[in-house]
This record gives C-alpha cells, sequence and structure tokens, in this order.
C-alpha cells in the first residue's frame, strides 16, 4: 500500500517511525490561534474560533486547540524534531500557521532542528472584509530543510504564493485545505517519495501525495477525522490504479 494512516496522538506515533525514512514532513498543525485573549485562545473549541456563526456546514470539532502560546510552542517544538528525526537529510518540512502563530513556528522550526528557509502564502480570495482594516486573506507555509538544499536530488521549481478558495462543495472539516493547493506542495518530495502528514485531519495532504505519485504516512488523532481520512485515501489510490490501468480493450 502506498499510504499508512495511524491513529492516535502525533508524538506516541511519530516515535515509532524510523530515523531517515520520510523525504518531506508537510502537515497543519491545530494552531492554537483565533482569540484576543489567553481565555479565548484556551477556552473555545475549534468550531467556536474558525467557524463564523453563519457557516453553512455543520462539521465535527477537532482536538488540541486549547494551548496557550508559550504551551504550544513546546509542544510544536517537540513535533517538529521527532519529525526532524524522522526525515532523511536534505529533507523538507513545510508547517502551516496563521499571522498569530507565524513567529512562534518559526521559532519551533529552528528549535527543532531545520534550517529555516523561508515562508510561502495561502492566499483565500474569498474571505470577510474587516471594516478599517486591512483584510487577513492569507495563511502562511513556513518551510525548512534538514541540512543543505540539494537541488539535484529533486528539481523542481515552486511558487511562493498559492491562490484558491477553501474548499466549499463536499468540505469535510472546518480547516480543510484545497488539494489543488496541497497537489503543488508535495512537490518538493521526490517522485517516489514518502510524505509525512502527523495531523492528516480529513487525509487532504495524503490524497495529493498519492496524485502526485508519492507515498504518505498520516497520523491523526480524531476517530471521525481519521474514518473521513481513511476512505478518501482509499478512493484516492484505487482512482489512481483505475487511471493508470487504463480502459480495457
Amino acid at each position: 500500500m502506498p499510504y499508512t494512516l495511524h491513529r492516535g496522538d502525533a508524538l506516541t506515533a511519530l516515535a515509532g517511525i524510523p530515523d531517515n525514512s520520510v523525504d518531506a514532513v508537510i502537515t497543519d498543525p491545530p494552531y492554537n490561534s483565533g482569540g484576543r485573549t489567553s481565555s479565548e485562545r484556551t477556552g473555545r473549541s475549534a468550531r467556536a474560533k474558525y467557524t463564523s456563526a453563519d457557516a453553512e456546514h455543520d462539521l465535527a470539532n477537532f482536538p488540541g486547540e486549547n494551548r496557550d502560546q508559550r504551551s504550544y510552542g513546546f509542544w510544536l517544538t517537540l513535533l517538529l524534531t521527532e519529525s526532524y528525526r524522522a526525515t532523511v537529510e536534505s529533507g523538507t518540512a513545510l508547517v502551516f500557521t496563521d499571522w498569530r502563530q507565524l513567529p512562534t513556528t518559526t521559532d519551533a522550526l529552528q528549535a527543532a532542528g531545520w534550517t529555516w528557509r523561508g515562508i510561502a502564502s495561502w492566499h483565500k480570495p474569498v474571505s470577510r472584509p474587516q471594516k478599517g482594516r486591512l483584510k487577513q486573506s492569507c495563511e502562511y507555509i513556513v518551510w525548512g530543510t534538514k541540512g543543505p538544499v540539494d537541488a539535484n536530488r529533486n528539481p523542481v521549481y515552486l511558487p511562493g504564493l498559492y491562490t484558491a478558495s477553501q474548499p466549499r462543495k463536499g468540505r469535510v472539516h472546518i480547516t480543510q485545505k484545497p488539494v489543488e493547493v496541497m497537489q503543488e506542495l508535495v512537490k518538493i518530495c521526490p517522485p517516489g517519495g514518502t510524505v509525512l502528514d502527523p495531523f492528516a485531519g480529513s487525509g487532504t495532504t495524503g490524497v495529493a501525495a498519492l496524485r502526485e505519485g508519492r507515498q504518505f504516512i498520516g497520523v491523526e488523532l480524531s476517530e471521525h477525522y481519521a474514518d473521513i481520512a481513511e476512505a478518501r485515501l482509499r478512493n484516492a489510490f484505487t482512482q489512481d490504479d483505475f487511471e493508470l490501468a487504463g480502459p480495457e480493450e
């Protein structure tokens, strides 16, 4: 099977992944953001933070959204340290974050041993205007490498700006990323290589990896979302098989 989905805590699952066994870590951890005060950041659910009151969906909450700033930075450093150990030399890490947690995320990446290489942006054209303020229409992708960049290992040219709206039709997760954006990002992993996502959610990173000819290892704590991810990964795998086989003659 070109994919594996672990159910449970990310730190526990990562401890069982061998050293130097994955080529890229591409993940969207719970931001533990979305509040002006400590009580707002730690006392509200993910749905309350990231879903507007007039949302036309009723998607399930996900765990891990109630850490304060200091514990979030410490926890993310632990996660990225384990991910660093599991990644090959010159492998990459791409970590989504929002504007509030951007400084903490860049700190955690470097504290874990990665060499910080820059920030890409995911621009969401359909985002709510805010009177008297700049529109918050971007999320960010902090990226780094384990050691030096080896351009010959995977000679791709990837953009630093991705524009796509959050999925509406068929959306299954509160913070679901567009699969077309993820399909571009997984190209940072060499063809046939392995992408690791410690926060698989509904499996979008894995779906993108399979579609682009990469293998996938995911971890998901929520049983609800692990079930969705498993179904989506299985569907992506069987669809790819059918397309590769071609029509019967």
